[in-house]
Parts: C-alpha cells; structure tokens; sequence
C-alpha cells in the first residue's frame, strides 16, 4: 500500500473533460449549434481559449469575441440539452481510464472528480463510459465552488470531501487552467497531453498522454 504522511492513504481528483472523457469535439458542436439558433456562426476553435474553465465562460467567452448579448444562464442550459443528446452511444472512456481507476483502488488511494461542469453534464459523460458517482469517493461540480479554475477552489473542495490534507492529493488534469489551479492548491499534478502539448504543461510533477501511459511513479510518491 502507498500511503501519505502519517499513513493516510493519499486522494487521486480527476479532472473530467480530457482526463476521462475525450467530449471537447462533442462540447463545441453542441455549442456552435447552439449559437446559430442565435444567428451567429462560430467556430470549434473559437472555444479553444476556454477549455477547462467551464461552461459560463467558455460560452461566454465566444460570445464576447463576436459582441452577441446572450442569457448565459439559458444558452448554457440549451447546449446541455444538445450535448447530451449528441453524446449518446458515442462517447468514449480516453484510454486506461477504467484500469487505473482500478489501480487506484488496489492501492486504497481515496478518489474524486473535480470538474468545471455543471452537474448533469457529469453525470451524462459518466454514465456513457459505465462510471457513477458512486464510482468515486467523491464528486465536485462546477455548481459546488464560486469561483472555477484556474482558481483551487474545486479541487480544494475535493480534499476537504476525501478527508485529505491539499498535500496528500494528486490532481489528473489536461488543461493549462486545471494545472494552475492544481499548483494553487498546492497539490502535486499529473498533465496528460490529451487536450494541451507537454511544453504547454511544463510545471506538472508527471506528464503523460493519457492514463494507460501514465508510469507507476504517479501512485507512488510520497508527501514531503
């Protein structure tokens, strides 16, 4: 067993969006189909900027660029309700998801998801790759924390629901925002290179693809 300080079994907090579920192409056809119910025509890497902030500001954003006036309330409503319809039977788990999951657990490490996203965006991507909430020791949703990252406050969320000290986690993320959120709540962090490139990533503690190309090493460190 690789335990923490004072032998506490450490937390792992998955991000979602690019850590276990590949949705960003899904996300921003939803929302470009969204906007042209408002007669504005976007496009997919309008959204770039805004991965891993969550679903206000990365609706928000692009509607800023192209100065439309929207609800944001509504807008984020109604491109959930397409999303969730265009993911069914093709979302798929990002590779080595549900094997390390299972590691995790052979190890007794505590584990969460800490995601941007609302709450019915979570539970759409995780019951389409044959995850629950009960999956998880715990689950935080954007709706749980004032402010989104790059703040801590999600991920500082999820310590406090493992019961763990900051210190003891590891954050799984694969945007630039997530990493700065995850080193602002001082917790160690793993960058897969799903949604970034490595050099974009550079102050993560681990760096991998994905989760089936994560080393061993990941699980095993031990807080200072």
């Amino acid at each position: 067993m690789a335990n923490g300080k004072d032998g506490l079994p450490y937390g792992v907090i998955f991000d979602m969006d690019g850590v276990l579920v590949d949705s960003e192409e899904f996300l921003a056809k939803a929302a470009c189909q969204m906007f042209a119910e408002y007669g504005l025509a976007v496009r997919p890497e309008d959204f770039v900027p805004f991965i891993g902030t969550g679903e206000t500001r990365y609706l928000g954003g692009v509607a800023e660029k192209y100065g439309l006036a929207i609800d944001l309330n509504r807008a984020k409503e109604r491109t959930y309700d397409i999303y969730l319809q265009i993911i069914r039977g093709a979302l798929r788990p990002l590779p080595g998801v549900h094997s390390f999951i299972e590691r995790c657990r052979t190890l007794n490490k505590k584990i969460a998801v800490a995601s941007s996203a609302d709450r019915r965006k979570v539970e759409g991507n995780l019951r389409e790759i044959g995850l629950g909430f009960d999956s998880f020791d715990a689950v935080v949703t954007g709706e749980d924390a004032a402010r989104k990252k790059p703040a801590p406050d999600l991920f500082l969320t999820a310590a406090a629901r493992l019961k763990l000290p900051p210190q003891s986690c590891l954050v799984i993320e694969d945007a630039v925002s997530g990493l700065q959120a995850a080193k602002a709540a001082q917790m160690r962090c793993l960058a897969l290179t799903t949604s970034f490139p490595k050099e974009a990533l550079a102050e993560a503690d681990f760096i991998a693809a994905d989760l089936s190309k994560a080393t061993e090493d990941v699980l095993h460190w031990k807080e200072n």
